[in-house]
């Protein structure tokens, strides 16, 4: 059994989120995709950027799957107390697994910039393969440079050849904020969900 963990504070979930799952359903291949929306993320909480509430980001992440069946969402970061460290998620996922299931974590590859500020890097590639899909518009990362800070990258990566577009999620927060069309770039009932309850406004 091959599952991908797809974390993120997913505030809000997109489409490139969605993505960036399905290209590596299909690249490495994976049996499902869990994704886990973040507690409290701790480089979000050094930035000091406010991030929505559990519940909204919760229900939008359901939004967005409930029509896909290889996706599923675990809440085991958001009922952790504490920052949320990626590390620790994979850990307890392995623990509770079956014998023989393989982990692959999914990330855009403009993500791997950040790798070696990541709580426990090394041990992160040890416990689980590092899923790597070009994001349009970003450069690809060093990966020499990646592996000299953190030993072991190179053995643990899986580079996805198929991309994803270049969606964030603080540029929707900002086309919505300054009242400018949003709904394309995420799936139609999160953009629902948005204006029901006036997020990001």
């Amino acid at each position: 059994m091959k599952i991908g963990i797809l974390g993120g504070t997913f505030d809000p979930i997109h489409n490139g989120h969605l993505a960036l799952g399905e290209a590596a359903l299909a690249g490495v291949p994976l049996d499902r995709v869990i994704l886990v929306p973040a507690g409290q993320p701790w480089l979000k909480l050094q930035e000091a950027r406010p991030v929505s509430s559990a519940a909204h980001r919760l229900a939008m992440v359901r939004q967005a799957i409930k029509d896909k069946p290889f996706f599923e969402i675990s809440t085991r970061e958001m009922e952790r107390e504490g920052p949320t460290y990626t590390v620790d998620t994979i850990a307890e996922f392995r623990q509770a697994a079956a014998a023989g299931t393989e982990f692959y974590f999914i990330v855009g590859s403009d993500s791997l910039d950040q790798l070696p500020r990541w709580h426990e890097a090394e041990r992160l590639v040890r416990l689980c393969r590092i899923v790597a899909v070009p994001r349009a518009g970003c450069p690809e990362p060093d990966r020499e440079e990646l592996n000299r800070c953190v030993p072991g990258f190179r053995e643990s990566l899986v580079w996805v050849e198929r991309g994803v577009p270049g969606i964030s999620a603080s540029d929707i927060r900002r086309r919505i904020a300054a009242h400018q069309p949003y709904a394309h770039l995420v799936p139609p009932a999160v953009a629902a969900y948005i204006e029901e309850h006036r997020l990001y406004r």
